[in-house]
């Protein structure tokens, strides 16, 4: 069972200067709320109370300005600083302590998923004991992503980073389930040309001991990343579609939070006088008048 999970929000996002000099991406806005509301969500989805952030060093003032500590959520946040970009396995050599004993969950900070059924996925995912699972969605240009190609039981046979020559058209999203066994896996990892450990190699490990699954976003559901500022304002697009069609939020942690029974109404108060008056507080309001 998955009881921890790891959101990865370093990175430069220099596609996205000027914009990125002065915030963190994962502090934009998608739509009416910010890009982290978005992953963290995800993880209280997966019933994950228990969540590590990892930030570029000198940005955790902006973050603990959002979300100090997590109490108002009804979940523990504890934050740890990336000192440059080592690649994505380097969230479990940081994130080592944070870990402990446990299983653990990672999802990548500028990734957006939706979808009816995404929930049960989710618990589904989180039920993992050992080995490795990826979740992974159907795309129309595999050679822009990583792949990965799977056999009837959905377990993972080839992995492949932007193929020039087709191999699958199942890439491989931000988010991913893994047993303990991780962090040690992390430590063994070289860096590649670029200077980063990859997180193909280490799927890769866990495939070559036969331990590697996928789970597939289904028709309907939507995989969205977020990293450039075109990528922004497609998912924003997309964000304000369905919440204006349909009245309510995505990625309302309070929601969330309150449906799970991690929190009171009193406990939505306090977020209303935090947020102010705007529209995500009204939305809030009507939370607890039902």
């Amino acid at each position: 069972m998955i009881k921890k999970g790891i959101i990865l929000a370093g990175g430069q996002g220099t596609r996205m200067s000027p914009l990125t000099k002065a915030v963190n991406k994962q502090l934009l806005p998608i739509y009416d709320k910010p890009l982290i509301f978005y992953p963290l969500s995800i993880l209280m989805l997966a019933n994950i109370k228990d969540i590590l952030i990892i930030v570029n060093k000198g940005q955790l003032n902006q973050y603990k300005k959002l979300l100090p500590n997590g109490n108002n959520l009804g979940i523990k946040i504890t934050y740890l600083e990336q000192s440059k970009p080592r690649g994505l396995p380097d969230a479990f050599v940081i994130g080592e302590k944070f870990i402990g004993k446990e299983n653990v969950a990672m999802i990548l900070g500028d990734n957006f998923f939706y979808g009816q059924n995404l929930t049960g996925k989710l618990l589904i995912n989180t039920k993992l004991l050992k080995g490795a699972k990826v979740v992974l969605h159907k795309v129309s240009k595999p050679e822009l992503f990583g792949v990965a190609k799977i056999n009837k039981q959905n377990k993972i046979i080839s992995i492949k980073e932007k193929p020039k020559k087709f191999l699958s058209d199942l890439a491989i999203t931000g988010l991913y389930f893994f047993d303990n066994k991780v962090v040690n896996y992390a430590k063994k990892l070289k860096p590649s040309k670029r200077g980063e450990v990859e997180i193909v190699d280490l799927l890769n490990f866990y495939k070559s001991k036969k331990q590697l699954s996928a789970d597939l976003i289904g028709r309907g559901g939507a995989w969205l990343d977020t990293g450039s500022i075109e990528d922004f304002y497609k998912t924003s697009a997309f964000v304000s579609a369905i919440e204006n069609r349909q009245g309510f939020k995505i990625a309302c942690v309070e929601e969330i939070a309150l449906n799970n029974k991690w929190i009171t109404p009193n406990h939505i108060n306090q977020s209303i006088k935090f947020y102010g008056n705007c529209d995500y507080s009204k939305y809030l309001k009507n939370l607890i008048k039902k």
